[in-house]
Formats: C-alpha cells, structure tokens, sequence
C-alpha cells in the first residue's frame, strides 16, 4: 500500500485572527495547485523504497495465506525452504508488478490523499457550521487544522482511488508468488506480462480485476492508518525533541502496523480470492469462490478464526521497516522538490 505523508501543513495562527481567518491562511498554505505535483512525484520514490524492503516478506506471507498447512510449518520454515530450493531470488517473484505497479499506486495513493485532506478541509472542517456537527473532532477545534478523524476519511477515500490501480498489480503479483516450481516451463505463467495476457485474452478485463471489491474493503482500513499517523505526529512533535524525520519515521512505522491489525484478515480473504482458480480455458483448475463471502467461508472451515490471521508474522514484521523506509523517502524527495 502506501506510505505515510505528511500532515495537511498550516501557519500558526496569531492571536488577533479569527477562526475563518484562520482558515482561509491554512487554506491558503495548503491548498495551491503548484504543490499538488509533490506528493505524486515523492509517491514514485516511496513505491521504490517500499518494494526493496518489503516484497521478501511479501512472498512469504503470500505463500503462507493461500499454501496448505503441511506445507509450510510456519514463517520461519516457509522462509528456509524459499531459500533453500529457489534461492534469494525466490523471495522477489512477482516483484516486476509491484515495482512498476507501487510506484504507480504510491503516487496516486499519496497525491490523492494530499487532494482528499484539503478537499475535507476547505469544504467542511474549515467552516465552523458544518465542523460542529462532524463527529470525533473532539479537542480539535481549530477550523484551520484537519482532525485525525478527518484524516481517516480521507484515507478511506484515497484507498478506494488506489483500489482500481492496485486490484489488476496485486492480482497478477499474487498468481505470481504462488508458483513454487524452480524450473520456468513447468509454471503457468512466464512472467507478469504472460500472466496478465494470459488473464485477459481468457477471462477479459473483468478477470484481471477480480477481488477488486475485496481490494476496495481492505483499503478501507485506510482510516485506521492515516487516523492514526496523525494522531501519532502529533503526539511525537508536542511531546518529545525528535526531528521531523524521526517523527515521520516512527509514526509512519507504527501506524503502518497498526494498519495491518485491523486489515489483515481482510488481506487473507482477499489473496485467497485472487489466487483461486479461474477455471475455463485457463485449465488452471476449478474455481471455488464466487466472491469474497465464499472465501471468507472457506477459511473459516478450513482454519477457524487462526485462519485469518496466517501469515500474520511476516506481514507485521514488515510493515514497519518498509512503511518506514518509504517515508524517509517520500519526505526527502518532498524537501528537495522545488
């Protein structure tokens, strides 16, 4: 997904301006159109910085979500056998998709998000009438700053926008990173342009977005992370002698993870969707699911509640670093841009 960036910026108000005028200076800071490039251009970077450090754990925890029980013992032994029958390798199959696929879901997740908070600022938080009756904005009551809550809707909206450029990437990148054999001929898919032309000459373009619906459910989740990093900035910058960066490193670190324990489940359900079967002239085997109801089921039969936390380990122990990496890169890049 996406990187933390940073909050909506806003000039600390002198003690003679009002509440509007307030706002219209925050608006004003914010909201011109000569900054809005920043955050796409600094997304790229962020996608680069997250796929390095992010896509080894990626392939374990796929292969954990949608592999049988006896085949891997855990993490640890999902790991050992990777490496030990495919090499280092091993770990980045897939990872042209999200490579390409990151930079390009980055930059809108990130560009869009920065439109989204201004969008809900200008519009509604910055109009005391409307702000009032807007709920949890708690002690946040200045019409010139965006509360957390907002912060959170604005991330549900950026994560549905990214949904439609993420679903066909992380549907091509999981079919991908579940083929264990060493040997290329004896794998279905070549590499991620056969995969894609594949999924599109046999089922169309509706079979290369298939789990799209799931993809826009777990994005939704979105909330919990962008709630949280402002909640977490801000904690940080009022209460500790950290530097911007370092601030923006843990609390992007965190909220990353804290992200990840309320989607992850949703995660689960949504890999198996994508790496089920598509049946027909594919002859890749018999579909199972209809939708994400039916492999929401299937996982529930099949492993209980534990089943939707399988291959949790590898996930939570990735989202720091990689979320974390990828805003020191976004940041940097954002302080250099002109």
């Amino acid at each position: 997904m996406s990187s933390a960036p940073a909050p909506v910026s806003v000039p600390v108000p002198g003690p003679d301006m009002t509440g509007q005028q307030k706002a219209e200076n925050a608006l004003a800071e914010s909201g011109t159109s000569s900054s809005n490039y920043k955050g796409f251009v600094a997304g790229v970077f962020s996608g680069i910085a997250k796929l390095s450090v992010g896509h080894p754990f990626d392939t374990v925890k796929v292969r954990l979500q949608t592999s049988k029980d006896a085949q891997f013992r855990g993490p640890l032994d999902c790991t050992l056998q990777t490496l030990r029958k495919e090499g280092v390798r091993g770990f980045y199959k897939g990872a042209t998709p999200p490579l390409v696929g990151w930079m390009v879901m980055d930059s809108v997740a990130l560009g869009s998000l920065s439109i989204y908070r201004r969008f809900l600022l200008e519009n509604f938080y910055s109009k005391p009438h409307i702000r009032r009756y807007i709920p949890f904005t708690g002690k946040q009551s200045d019409p010139a700053i965006l509360p957390s809550f907002g912060h959170g809707i604005a991330g549900i909206m950026a994560g549905t926008t990214v949904s439609f450029f993420a679903a066909p990437v992380e549907h091509v990148k999981a079919r991908l990173q579940v083929q264990y054999a060493v040997d290329k001929s004896k794998r279905m898919y070549s590499g991620p342009i056969d995969c894609l032309r594949k999924l599109v000459s046999t089922h169309g373009i509706s079979g290369l977005y298939r789990g799209l619906w799931a993809t826009i459910f777990f994005r939704s989740f979105f909330f919990c992370w962008w709630g949280s990093y402002d909640i977490l900035t801000r904690y940080f910058k009022n209460n500790t002698t950290m530097s911007a960066p370092v601030i923006n490193f843990w609390a992007g670190g965190i909220s990353a993870q804290c992200f990840w324990v309320t989607a992850y489940p949703s995660d689960v359900v949504k890999q198996r969707l994508m790496t089920d079967p598509m049946g027909g002239a594919l002859n890749d085997g018999k579909r199972q699911f209809r939708g994400w109801k039916d492999a929401a089921v299937a996982v529930w039969r099949e492993r209980g509640w534990r089943g939707y936390w399988r291959g949790f380990v590898p996930c939570f122990l990735r989202a720091f670093p990689a979320n974390a990496m990828a805003l020191v890169a976004f940041e940097g890049v954002m302080r250099y841009l002109p």
